[in-house]
């Protein structure tokens, strides 16, 4: 009897139509080939296959799109759009690969991964950060000198950008 190695990645390959919340706590290599509707949540690597429709919102750690989604995406660690995928979605990723001829329409926002620097501050945790006052951290935003960007009508701060800011600002 062939002993099973505890290492040995789990594969589950769906080609069928399903409806309803999937969720997986312990990482699997799973493959949509089919139909599906409702909400996904997986550990591992997902993937939605050429001739998959998928209509759900969609939390994993690699995600490799191939066919058509309609969902909003959040990929912990990366997400693949391949030249043939159609997704319509918001998308929220630290790394994103998008082949020629894919089609996306919603909002896609690289934050970084908890392992980089790349932290996003909001106005209160940069001013303490940078160590001035919350109103000079908005002048600057507003006036486009400091590297900012609005999340929900409120600036955010990259860590990364702004320490090449600092370390710019230094050299003037």
């Amino acid at each position: 009897m062939a002993r099973r190695d505890r290492n040995e990645q789990k594969i589950l390959d769906v080609d069928a139509s399903m409806q309803g919340t999937l969720i997986f706590n312990d990482p699997v290599n799973l493959r949509i080939n089919g139909n599906f509707e409702g909400s996904l949540d997986t550990k591992g690597r997902l993937t939605i296959g050429e001739n998959a429709t998928v209509r759900a919102d969609v939390k994993g750690e690699e995600i490799v799109v191939e066919g058509k989604i309609t969902g909003n995406i959040i990929a912990k660690k990366q997400l693949n759009i391949l030249s043939r995928a159609h997704v319509v979605g918001d998308i929220t990723t630290p790394i994103l690969g998008v082949e020629t001829g894919a089609v996306m329409q919603g909002k896609c926002q690289m934050l970084s991964r908890p392992d980089q620097k790349g932290r996003v501050f909001n106005t209160i945790e940069l001013a303490k950060y940078l160590e001035v006052e919350v109103s000079n951290i908005m002048e600057w935003a507003d006036s486009g000198k400091i590297p900012a960007f609005k999340e929900d009508n409120e600036w955010r701060f990259n860590r990364t950008h702004i320490d090449e800011w600092i370390a710019k600002e230094k050299t003037r």
